[in-house]
């Protein structure tokens, strides 16, 4: 694996360097987001997954994902930021972030969050790579509105595509919409989606489900449903068709 650490703390990135290299994985650190964005534009495939500290000189941290999304719209990104920024937290994975880890963090959390989200970027890659074998036909989830492909990665409400699924949001909808009408806690999402144990950190889930409803209500009407005190549902049975 090789990966883009942006932190401008330089005893951070020496001290995650030594975790890297215990992983037998390759980093490529950047100070401050010029440099960062420089590395990455440069060459923007090379990457399998990035670290951002939203506290950097001259660009912050909300300004390199956006950039970052401009080029990439999957390499995975997971934030750094400051335990009591709330609002950071939220509006980083708003900008397009999959993941957070608060600081101070243990090195080996970040290790396992690196694992898991790689882990289902690979996973996305493997279905994508298999899409030329199979029609746009081919759906894994179809309702009398909805419908889901997941080797394509296209998912269609009224038979309107929903465009610009980043891989979390796509799998987001798959888990909800493979089980209509069944409420999954945030706990659960998280380790079906994200691939890892509940540690509090539900505004991951709740910044997602926003940017998911956006997309979706672009083409149709809203189908992911809050059940207040418990979680989220994919519910299509009321809509109507136009």
């Amino acid at each position: 694996m090789k990966i883009l650490m942006i932190e401008d703390n330089k005893s951070v990135s020496e001290m995650m360097n030594m975790f890297f290299t215990k992983e037998k994985w390759e980093a490529v650190f950047a100070y401050d987001g010029q440099e960062a964005l420089e590395i990455f534009n440069a060459t923007p495939d090379a990457f399998d997954i990035i670290t951002l500290d939203l506290n950097l000189p001259g660009l912050d941290g909300m300004q390199v994902a956006q950039k970052l999304r401009e080029t990439s719209k999957t390499v995975p990104i997971i934030m750094l930021t400051a335990r009591d920024s709330e609002s950071d937290q939220v509006l980083g994975l708003e900008m397009g972030a999959d993941d957070y880890v608060t600081k101070p963090f243990s090195p080996m959390t970040l290790i396992a969050r690196i694992k898991a989200l790689h882990r289902r970027a690979e996973l996305s890659e493997t279905s994508e790579g298999t899409a030329t074998q199979n029609t746009t036909s081919d759906f894994d989830v179809q309702t009398d509105h909805f419908k889901l492909n997941t080797k394509t990665r296209e998912a269609y409400l009224m038979d309107k595509q929903i465009e610009g699924l980043t891989p979390k949001e796509f799998d987001l909808l798959h888990t909800l919409a493979k089980n209509p009408r069944q409420v999954f806690s945030r706990e659960q999402l998280l380790e079906l989606v994200w691939d890892y144990q509940y540690y509090g950190d539900e505004r991951t889930v709740d910044a997602h489900i926003k940017k998911l409803r956006q997309k979706i209500e672009k083409v149709g009407p809203q189908v992911i449903q809050t059940v207040w005190g418990v979680g989220y549902k994919f519910d299509d049975s009321g809509v109507v068709a136009s």
